[in-house]
């Protein structure tokens, strides 16, 4: 078959030179060209938050994507997809590809968050609220960074800075080096598969409560223990590794309690306002006759991000009276830092609810509204700081030895207030919980790993959630008369409305500018014309290239 290729080819260069110049050499070129590279690259994305909250919209408004895309050096970006790497993120860039109208904005993520330096993962923390604080029409995903995309961010960003010519001034061959560059240069088309996001009807916030009876009297008072499961951040599908801390020390829970009814709460919708502690308040408070709400509640213990820090934060509303239950639970949680944990600094920090704010700022604040006594415990001393809602608080952040501290501190100062040790005099470093009692690191660190391993953004915990499911198989181990309580938005004029397409795949297909039709389209073009006067102009052509090729006649 070669034999016969040869052949031909080599009777077609013998009796048509013309036609075999034309023929025979964009073959060869064709024949010889490199294989073409990988033509599309796959990968999944995450959509920003999507919701409403009290009528006011928060996050993204769009899910659909079908743009060039663009770093943010390039001069033009309206309808443009932009892309950004954490690394190189700020505000500034980010407010510039929405000034500009940019088709899309794709934020680029390490796989390993908690390597990034600590002033990155800061800024962007703090800037998060900001992102999520107006309404953006244009749609913004998140990824997690593999070699192929940081390949085509890598060859964005070189078409993305010869967007913009050089000055007049510029000499000519500068001119061509840069048209020649732009036209060769990839692009890359970036198509999302998913449909445009629409609001989730009918989407129910679980949450669950147990409780144990006190020994001794009808009439018992009542402590609360309550602890929001669900976590938030720009988002909501990465939170499949961020962690808003929250601890229930069970462990507490005795077979005999005196003096006091214990109510464990976990709610959800933690992240919305406290949805879930608002609905349960109502059916306890305001459409029941018998719930022990409505009976003697002698404090309201909130629990919120305990996982790290060597402090511990009891926020009020209003500073607890000598002589209450609540009073006492300050003092024993001073006691117990001050004589078995002195490396621990406790302090109390008052803050007023201000009603005029979209946002609580604690969960204890939903409980001082309804006049229950309550406070909220954290190692943060303020609700300002960025870490309780950020997709940067990721599993390395929690130190299961602090947290599993900071359980012991409450467990020991909630079982002081239970059994009166104070008043009967029993010592400060008398410690309750030890040996089989105690703390079991390894095990809360299971429970702390698994927890950070599931979607837990209130909009994907739904009522056949593992989380649901798991929490309420724990609290029954230990609790009497677990139960289910189930938010809905009102249809006339819903608290929240969440909306889905939060996680995509999203392609990039290779494309050329489109100058580069007009380069090729120049130079097929030229080649016909040389081919068109190499014809035309034969015979003087075969005249110098016999003369070329002829060899000399030797001299006699």
């Amino acid at each position: 078959m070669f034999e016969e290729a040869s052949e031909v080819f080599d009777n077609m260069f013998k009796s048509s030179f013309p036609l075999t110049f034309i023929v025979f050499i964009p073959a060869v070129l064709i024949l010889v060209s490199p294989l073409p590279a990988e033509a599309a690259h796959e990968f999944t994305v995450y959509r920003m938050q999507q919701y409403d909250l009290q009528g006011q919209p928060y996050g993204t408004r769009n899910a659909i994507l079908n743009t060039e895309a663009r770093t943010v050096e390039a001069e033009v970006l309206s309808r443009r997809c932009v892309i950004m790497r954490l690394a190189d993120f700020s505000y500034d860039k980010y407010q510039k590809a929405l000034r500009q109208s940019a088709g899309a904005v794709v934020i680029t993520l390490p796989k390993n968050m908690s390597a990034m330096p600590q002033d990155i993962v800061q800024q962007f923390m703090e800037l998060e609220p900001e992102m999520l604080a107006t309404e953006t029409i244009v749609p913004v995903y998140f990824a997690m960074e593999d070699d192929e995309l940081l390949s085509i961010y890598t060859q964005t960003l070189t078409s993305s800075s010869s967007d913009s010519f050089p000055p007049l001034c510029s000499c000519w061959c500068d001119l061509f080096v840069l048209l020649l560059h732009t036209a060769t240069a990839n692009g890359f088309q970036m198509v999302t598969s998913g449909a445009q996001s629409k609001a989730i009807s009918d989407w129910a916030i679980t949450s669950l409560e147990g409780r144990l009876a006190g020994v001794g009297g009808e009439d018992l008072p009542t402590i609360v223990v309550v602890a929001h499961y669900d976590s938030f951040g720009v988002a909501p599908v990465i939170q499949l590794w961020s962690l808003c801390m929250f601890i229930l020390p069970s462990h507490i829970v005795f077979n005999r309690v005196y003096r006091y009814n214990l109510l464990f709460f976990v709610s959800g919708g933690g992240k919305f306002n406290y949805q879930g502690t608002k609905r349960w308040l109502e059916e306890n408070l305001d459409h029941t006759d018998s719930s022990l709400l409505q009976d003697n509640v002698a404090f309201v213990l909130c629990l919120d991000t305990l996982g790290n820090g060597d402090s511990l934060h009891l926020h009020v509303s209003k500073p607890p009276k000598e002589g209450t239950p609540q009073y006492s639970l300050l003092k024993e949680l001073e006691m117990v830092v001050s004589s078995q944990y002195p490396e621990v600094k406790f302090s109390m920090v008052h803050k007023k609810i201000n009603l005029a704010d979209d946002m609580l700022a604690w969960e204890h604040e939903r409980f001082g509204i309804r006049r229950l006594p309550a406070f909220t415990l954290s190692h943060l001393p303020s609700h300002r700081l960025a870490q309780r809602s950020s997709i940067m608080d990721v599993r390395p952040h929690v130190d299961v030895k602090r947290l599993s501290r900071n359980t012991k501190v409450v467990a020991e100062a909630l079982a002081r207030v239970i059994y009166n040790l104070t008043e009967k005099g029993a010592p400060g470093d008398l410690q309750i919980f030890t040996e089989q009692m105690q703390v079991q690191e390894e095990q809360l660190s299971a429970v702390v790993d698994w927890l950070t391993a599931q979607p837990r953004a209130a909009q994907l915990v739904d009522k056949d959630s593992s989380v649901v499911s798991t929490l309420e198989y724990h609290l029954g181990r230990y609790l009497k008369d677990v139960k289910r309580h189930y938010v809905k938005a009102d249809k006339r004029d819903p608290e929240f409305v969440f909306y889905d397409q939060l996680k995509q795949t999203m392609n990039a297909y290779r494309v050329k500018p489109a100058i580069f039709d007009l380069l090729l389209a120049v130079c097929i073009a030229a080649y016909l014309g040389m081919m068109y006067l190499a014809i035309q102009n034969f015979g003087v052509l075969y005249s110098v290239v016999r003369r070329i090729t002829q060899p000399k006649a030797k001299a006699h």
